[in-house]
């Protein structure tokens, strides 16, 4: 908010059509060149711009599902074949070793990582061998900054081994951000240049631009982040694991993805009566559907209300 404050005299000149400043606290953040990063108007943007590059892949895009819903509003926009590959969820709550990757057939590759809605981290060891077999690959990581820094599994590093790769991240999550609508992409310069020839000038308003500067600085509020997440989402977890009728999965994100024995809608229906709490179903997921849930992880007092509505919605 402060640096939005002091960047309110830039809003009667147009912003830097580079936007050098910003294009360079991205690439400091992640020790890159200013010309490997692109921003955005969210990731949703760039996602749209990822989905016409997909497109030149003759073989379609294979799509680790089930996934975020925009991938398949961005994907069918350019008409690109989509090729779902399921992770597969246990009734018990776990994540099913997953079938091997598909053949590549000359095709693209979109998944996300950590996993929505699931949570589940993909190793960035089992992700490399990927980037030499499909034509492009984008990584959505708009949840790796919920990891600790020392368990990422960011790709970031492979960027400049495999011009065919592109890394998708968002500051509307991690800094809680979603009305500036705020995300980049960092890849090579000859993609990222070819993204800016098919867009509009000017995605990025002078505002966010500000906030995301300072928030990539903000190192006290990411280090605040990466002490109280881990035990809270796991004291989460245990309460909930403690609820007869619910199995949620562990995953490594702000987010856990749970499993009920109550149709999702009824569930949400009784917890919004009684306790004035909205949860988030799953119905736009295709492959959940009415089983299952997605709660995020919040305050201790929070979380705590959240487990006594949970209780008394699941007749506990």
């Amino acid at each position: 908010m402060q640096a939005m404050t002091e960047a309110l005299g830039q809003l009667r000149h147009y912003p830097d059509p580079d936007y050098r400043s910003l294009c360079q606290a991205l690439a400091d953040h992640h020790q890159l060149p200013a010309s490997w990063v692109l921003p955005g108007n969210g990731a949703a943007e760039l996602l749209t711009w990822a989905a016409r590059d997909l497109a030149e892949s003759p073989g379609g895009c294979h799509l680790l599902t089930p996934a975020f819903g925009d991938y398949g509003r961005a994907l069918r926009a350019f008409g690109v074949t989509i090729r779902p590959w399921p992770l597969a969820v246990e009734p018990a709550g776990a994540l099913r070793p997953m079938s091997p990757w598909p053949a590549p057939e000359a095709a693209g590759l979109l998944i996300n990582n950590p996993h929505n809605p699931s949570g589940y981290l993909l190793s960035a060891a089992s992700l490399e061998p990927l980037l030499e077999q499909f034509a492009t690959v984008i990584v959505d990581e708009a949840f790796m900054d919920f990891v600790l820094p020392e368990q990422q599994q960011s790709l970031i590093g492979y960027l400049g081994r495999y011009p065919n790769l592109v890394v998708l991240r968002s500051l509307t999550k991690f800094y809680t951000l979603p009305g500036l609508r705020l995300g980049y992409a960092l890849g090579h310069p000859d993609r990222l240049r070819r993204w800016q020839r098919w867009r509009d000038p000017w995605p990025v308003n002078a505002l966010a631009a500000a906030a995301a500067i300072a928030a990539v600085g903000d190192i006290p509020f990411q280090n605040h982040t990466w002490q109280w997440l881990p035990a809270a989402r796991q004291a989460l977890l245990e309460g909930m694991q403690a609820i007869a009728g619910l199995s949620p999965l562990a995953g490594a994100a702000n987010y856990l993805l749970v499993k009920t024995d109550i149709p999702a809608p009824l569930l949400q229906e009784r917890l919004l009566h009684s306790h004035r709490v909205l949860i988030r179903d799953c119905l736009s997921f295709a492959e959940l559907g009415p089983d299952y849930v997605r709660v995020a992880v919040r305050t201790a007092a929070e979380n705590a209300c959240l487990l006594a509505a949970l209780g008394q919605g699941m007749g506990v």
